[in-house]
């Protein structure tokens, strides 16, 4: 292990080279200066790359205009219910909401329409074991939760249901 100090200068070209040659640099405080370790970094693991790439999505099309009353992947599913802008505002959204999901995405406001009668078609003539609407924060976004409950009540089935709203800041508001 080398340790070295320096100034702004150094700590750019040593970053730099850290980055070139594959090393992790740990930062530590000597009586306020900067001073740095030199360590291995872990070996590239392939198979982990490769698993957390695996595609999250179930389905499509995604659209709720799109989508089908009544498909396959339907049967026994988790129902996702997103607002198309969570997916861009949520950085971690394929793996916290759309994985081992159906996903349907919509947007109220562009699209101009109900979606409460589509959603209760797929809900009555489907095995959905949940429905998890997730949201943003703003104003518009209330027509899709609207539209999910309306689909809920109408279907004339009891299901574990959630509401996710995620804020313009990107984070999951409580």
């Amino acid at each position: 292990m080398q340790k070295k100090s320096g100034n702004h200068n150094f700590l750019c070209d040593c970053l730099f080279c850290a980055f070139l040659y594959g090393l992790e640099l740990f930062c530590t405080s000597n009586s306020g200066a900067n001073s740095f370790e030199e360590r291995e970094a872990p070996e590239y693991d392939e198979k982990a790359v490769q698993e957390a790439q695996k595609k999250a999505l179930q389905n499509w099309p995604v659209q709720i205009k799109l989508a089908p009353a009544n498909a396959p992947y339907f049967n026994d599913a988790k129902l996702l219910i997103a607002a198309d802008c969570t997916a861009y505002a949520y950085a971690s959204f394929h793996q916290d909401f759309i994985r081992n999901k159906v996903t349907l995405i919509g947007c109220p406001k562009l699209d101009q329409v109900d979606y409460s009668d589509k959603l209760t078609e797929i809900i009555q003539n489907n095995n959905i074991q949940s429905v998890t609407i997730v949201r943003m924060e703003v104003p518009c976004c209330g027509g899709l939760e609207m539209a999910a409950k309306k689909a809920l009540q109408n279907s004339g089935k009891f299901l574990p249901w959630q509401v996710i709203t995620i804020s313009i800041d990107g984070n999951i508001m409580e």
